[in-house]
């Protein structure tokens, strides 16, 4: 079971890249208008989801991409680079806000060529923050973080200064079209009618079909795409906290079923974590068959450590393995190994409380000697012969050196120091050790 379940796991890119090709099966004919929705967090699912519809789009030579955007931000480098992606972008794109693009979803809507947006809607908001939602003060992160918007505002001639403004909390912004500044600690985000003032929309419109409209193309084909269930699923097991949960019950699960075999279960746990973790990366598109070899080759090693003696070589490279694989397989090899750190450690933890539990049936077991000698089994040790020292008794055979006497009772085997002793003389234990009992002749007294 163990076995299929590593070569199950062995074909996950396979079933990824199948999952691609079904997905382009059926590709639409040239001019389409192509829908691609960006509600979700901004992290690497949504990063490979849009760079499969804007592929399939380009394909297809459509007309036009209208992104829309309802996202409340994420992570900055996953932005950036699905912000290279837009600009590089074969097909004209419009932003068409139909929520909020705070923080890292305004950076995406200002790569778009055209910005439009839906009433009641806003953008900005783009200050960095932590996994806590803290603010993050550092000025390299916000420099370069100010530029980056800045850069993408000057791409179709927006205020650079606004885009600073909705990211840096130090900067004063003048907006003469609104009549009003921003001051210092305050963060810029922009209304529907607003952004349409300063020139970060183009367009007020309710629906995805206005947009459409204002472009022109309203008799063109519409192509809704969404993310395949496939992409759900990579969606949540590449976010970090999952991720990291994924890793720990990987971790946790083989070594378990590694140090207290016969359960099953974890081991089991501990396979379906892994894969899931790497089925998730694979359709992300960072995840290859190189990072799974490596893994499984990992976990090869570590079994070959338990029973072939190594001197630690095999463990070793075992880990090693391990690291390169997971790592190889992430989106960001510093937050993969991160997040391995952890993973390892809160695992640690998990595996000390599970070995203590069941620590009468660990692999350890198997170097410790446990048997016992008891009375109940029929085992019966020999007593303590020191008790036996000056008893006396009589020889019951002749003693040459070695025979039979009686002594309080009992018969039992005893030896002189050498000396002859007659059958039916009087005898006296002078040593007792071992198994061995040394008696001497008593010299009875004689009659005058």
């Amino acid at each position: 079971m163990r076995l299929l379940l590593f070569i199950a796991i062995l074909g996950i890119p396979a079933a990824g890249a199948w999952a691609g090709l079904v997905q382009a099966a059926d590709t639409p004919s040239a001019g389409a208008v192509y829908v691609i929705p960006v509600k979700q967090t901004v992290q690497s699912g949504l990063s490979s989801f849009l760079d499969r519809a804007l592929t399939e789009a380009e394909q297809a030579k459509a007309s036009l991409v209208v992104l829309e955007i309802d996202t409340p931000g994420g992570r900055l480098d996953t932005a950036e680079e699905i912000g290279q992606r837009i600009r590089s972008s074969a097909v004209p794109t419009v932003a068409f806000v139909t929520g909020k693009a705070a923080s890292a979803g305004a950076y995406l809507a200002l790569n778009a060529g055209d910005i439009a947006m839906a009433p009641g809607t806003t953008i900005g908001a783009a200050m960095i923050v932590d996994a806590a939602g803290n603010p993050v003060e550092n000025p390299k992160y916000v420099s370069f973080w100010a530029e980056e918007m800045r850069s993408a505002a000057e791409l179709n001639g927006r205020n650079p200064a606004i885009a600073i403004g909705m990211v840096d909390p130090k900067r004063v912004v003048e907006l003469k079209e609104l009549g009003e500044t921003k001051e210092k600690g305050q963060i810029l985000s922009l209304s529907a009618d607003s952004a349409l003032k300063v020139g970060y929309s183009e367009l007020t419109a309710k629906s995805t079909d206005e947009v459409i409209e204002w472009k022109g193309l309203s008799d063109r084909q519409v192509i809704d795409m969404n993310p395949s269930l496939a992409e759900k699923i990579a969606e949540v097991v590449t976010s970090p906290g999952i991720s990291t949960l994924l890793l720990i019950l990987g971790i946790a699960g083989i070594a378990i079923e590694m140090l207290v075999p016969g359960f099953g279960v974890p081991g089991f746990t501990g396979l379906i974590a892994f894969g899931l973790y790497f089925f998730g990366q694979s359709i992300a598109g960072f995840a290859g068959m190189e990072s799974m070899v490596l893994f499984i080759l990992g976990i090869i090693l570590l079994v070959l450590e338990m029973f072939v003696p190594s001197f630690g070589i095999l463990g070793i490279l075992g880990i090693a393995a391990l690291i390169f694989g997971i790592t190889m397989g992430a989106f960001d090899t510093g937050n993969a190994l991160q997040s391995l750190g952890i993973a390892v450690l809160v695992a640690s933890v998990i595996i000390l409380i599970f070995a203590y539990i069941f620590r009468r049936k660990g692999i350890w077991n198997r170097f410790i000697l446990r048997d016992e000698l008891t009375a109940d089994q029929g085992y019966v040790p020999n007593e303590g012969r020191q008790s036996w020292l000056g008893q006396e008794g009589l020889a019951l055979s002749e003693l040459r050196p070695a025979g039979v006497a009686e002594i309080g009772g009992q018969r039992v085997d005893v030896v002189t120091s050498g000396e002859f002793v007659e059958r039916g003389k009087p005898v006296r234990v002078i040593s007792a050790d071992g198994t061995r009992i040394v008696v001497k002749e008593l010299q009875q007294p004689q009659s005058k």
